[in-house]
């Protein structure tokens, strides 16, 4: 089943007289419960991309569809209910809020949703049991590690259980042992849960954790060989 289609996506930035092109014409198709790396020199558009599968910007042209819904065309206030619901976003830097403990940073989100505040301890103990930071839940960011920072950030990305979770540059950060301890649980997440995932990384070994690695080049996919790309 398809996830997410696009069919001649394009955006466009002014600068001056002049026009940036981060995607141009982008056709792309990822199915339910893939795991996907996009990889490609700076400013190549994946972070552009990111932010469009994301719900956070708006193509220029061409068409964004996701689950059946044509998120191209959808108000700034449905876009912004559409994510709530369907997107968790996992930052390279956490973007954490600093005065919140790990437990309540984690429980931001669910403030968008109709339940109750029993239903909200359940999912956020739930997710902070998975990420395997629950005996941290009352520290705030300055007192854990960037391994177990960017396991709250996962962990506030899992809590609505989203159908999408993007990824950008998740250990950009972070020291060999701990990138390796989040790749393997952004795998056991996208395994377990059956959640679609779309990671941007600059690093190769990082990549080798996804099921499939596509490079983009001036705004245009190429599949990479197959001896690259991850088992």
């Amino acid at each position: 089943m398809t996830m997410i289609q696009c069919q001649n996506l394009t955006k466009i930035y002014t600068k001056g007289m002049g026009e940036i092109r981060p995607l141009d014409g982008l056709d792309l198709e990822v199915h339910s419960g893939q795991f996907l790396a996009l990889m490609g020199p700076s400013g190549s558009g994946k972070t552009t991309l990111l932010n469009l599968i994301a719900g956070i910007d708006l193509p220029t042209s061409g068409s964004l569809i996701i689950d059946g819904q044509d998120v191209s065309t959808l108000s700034r206030h449905q876009l912004a209910e559409w994510r709530s619901q369907y997107i968790g976003y996992i930052f390279q830097l956490y973007n954490l809020v600093p005065v919140l403990t790990a437990y309540e940073n984690v429980e931001l989100p669910l403030l968008l949703h109709p339940m109750t505040r029993r239903q909200r301890q359940e999912r956020v103990a739930a997710s902070l049991e998975l990420v395997g930071i629950a005996d941290r839940h009352d520290h705030y960011p300055r007192q854990l590690s960037g391994g177990q920072e960017q396991r709250v950030a996962i962990a506030r990305a899992i809590v609505t259980d989203p159908k999408i979770i993007v990824a950008d540059e998740p250990t950009g950060d972070l020291d060999k042992p701990s990138a390796h301890n989040v790749m393997e649980l952004l795998q056991k997440i996208n395994r377990e849960l059956g959640t679609t995932m779309i990671m941007v990384t600059h690093d190769p070994g990082t990549s080798r954790y996804a099921q499939k690695t596509l490079h983009l080049d001036k705004g245009q996919l190429v599949t990479l060989d197959d001896q690259e790309a991850p088992a």
